[in-house]
């Protein structure tokens, strides 16, 4: 007779007169007085049917089952959760050229950073997407523009597309723009960029 669960198992023959449980030590404690008055049972049984069986009781305790000993009633493992956090691959931006040299009426990108002098990524972003809405007309900015941007002040370059997300979400500066990769500048951004930073002289 045998029996078992993920912890533990445990085989009785009546025959050989051996009980065999293996399992933590807590269930072994546990659990011995109970199998050992089914092992009397089963032996009170064995002679009924005319079986001599060996007297001696031997109770074997070894080490709890390695995982491919458990039963098949085991619990299984748990399939699907893992593919959500199974790596993300986010889309390779690469840089977009764009004009950001300076024109008639036009200030280059260099020397409007340098007098907006933003203090992180979010200001930074805010600067160029700013530029680019208001000294090139574009209606929106791609994030490939915001890398060349980059480049062109000579900063190094961040994820940009978690800067942008973060900025949608935490300051209001920009908002989505016709797909995943373009942004438009809101009020918002426009006046932190042209009130709250230091003015182009």
């Amino acid at each position: 007779m045998s029996a078992g669960s993920s912890e533990a198992r445990f085989t009785i023959n009546v025959k050989e007169g051996i009980v065999e449980l293996e399992g933590k030590e807590s269930f072994v404690d546990k659990h011995l007085e109970k199998f050992e008055e089914i092992f009397k049972m089963a032996v009170k049984e064995a002679i009924s049917n005319g079986m001599q069986p060996q007297i001696p009781l031997k109770v074997q305790t070894p080490s709890p089952a390695l995982p491919q000993e458990v039963p098949e009633q085991a619990e299984a493992p748990k399939p699907a959760a893992v593919p959500k956090h199974v790596p993300r691959t986010s889309p390779t931006i690469a840089p977009i050229p764009v004009d950001l040299k300076a024109g008639e009426g036009k200030a280059g990108l260099r020397e409007f950073y340098a007098e907006k002098k933003p203090a992180n990524h979010y200001e930074k972003t805010a600067v160029f997407v700013y530029y680019l809405v208001k000294f090139n007309k574009q209606p929106e900015v791609k994030l490939g523009e915001v890398l060349s941007c980059y480049e062109e002040v000579n900063e190094k370059k961040p994820s940009v597309q978690d800067i942008v997300k973060n900025s949608i979400r935490y300051k209001g500066w920009l908002e989505q723009g016709s797909d995943k990769l373009s942004v438009r500048l809101t009020i918002s951004g426009e006046n932190y960029v042209k009130f709250d930073m230091p003015k182009v002289a």
